[in-house]
């Protein structure tokens, strides 16, 4: 019982401060479809093994130059973000942010691999400027083209559902890093041979959590066969996700590779 109500003491106090960021914060970039900036003030941020954050309007990643690719990307995604909006896809740019410069993305060219979103472009079709901003090679990583037409697909669908189901989702995502990958390139872009995807639920009064971490290669089976812990990711990784979240709160959703409070239907 006084577990529970720390819980929600605690994330009252989350969410309150979400709120009042989110509409009193001054600083916050207003882009030409007239969409506000939450992202920046909204403190779940992991660790970057790279020290290398970038910020963008929608999105924030931590660039890892030895791979040339994001360790990570985060975002917020609500159910009035998912749109239906057909946009024109822009071409990949590298992305000025990156102070070590993003890699090309002609390294992808005949390289048998995807250009795979991290951060989706189909949840930023609310903004053009959100859409856009997805088609920075900051953001991508190269995928098997099954995986990312299927199972990977999949995922990014479920995901969109979940959060018209639940409400604000905070997503993480990105490849799994090591020493050893095989590269495609003059860049030697590194090829991850898994992804993970961690989405977090802050929306109740007890926030659940669910880990996904998948082989680049497509599967057919079933989203919950790929469930693990987010424990199990930062040891793969190095990165610590929830780090800001009270030690107690943080150890319990970490610990967690159950997906029953999740629908899968």
């Amino acid at each position: 019982m006084k577990n529970r109500k720390l819980i929600y003491a605690v994330l009252t106090m989350i969410i309150a401060y979400f709120v009042y960021s989110s509409k009193a914060d001054k600083n916050l970039k207003v882009d030409k479809d007239g969409v506000n900036d939450v992202v920046t003030t909204f403190n779940y941020l992991p660790t970057s093994t790279t020290n290398q954050i970038v910020k963008h309007q929608y999105y924030t990643l931590s660039y890892n130059e030895k791979y040339e690719q994001a360790e990570w990307t985060a975002y917020k995604l609500s159910p009035n973000y998912i749109k239906r909006i057909k946009r024109k896809r822009p071409y990949f740019i590298y992305d000025k942010a990156v102070k070590t410069k993003s890699a090309f993305y002609r390294n992808y060219k005949n390289s048998g691999y995807d250009k795979g979103h991290l951060v989706p472009a189909g949840d930023m079709k609310f903004s053009e400027t959100a859409f856009n901003d997805t088609f920075f090679t900051s953001n991508i990583s190269p995928q098997n083209h099954q995986f990312n037409a299927g199972l990977w697909n999949r995922l990014e669908q479920k995901v969109r559902y979940w959060t018209t189901k639940y409400g604000d989702l905070y997503i993480i995502t990105g490849g799994i890093l090591k020493n050893g990958l095989k590269t495609i390139g003059k860049e030697k872009v590194a090829v991850p041979n898994q992804f993970y995807k961690i989405i977090l639920d802050y929306s109740v009064n007890q926030p659940k959590a669910i880990a996904f971490l998948m082989p680049n290669k497509n599967s057919e089976k079933p989203l919950y066969k790929f469930v693990t812990s987010i424990d199990a990711i930062e040891k793969l990784t190095g990165i610590d996700f929830f780090h800001t979240l009270p030690d107690s709160i943080e150890n319990e959703l970490e610990a967690v590779n159950d997906y029953k409070a999740w629908s899968f239907r």
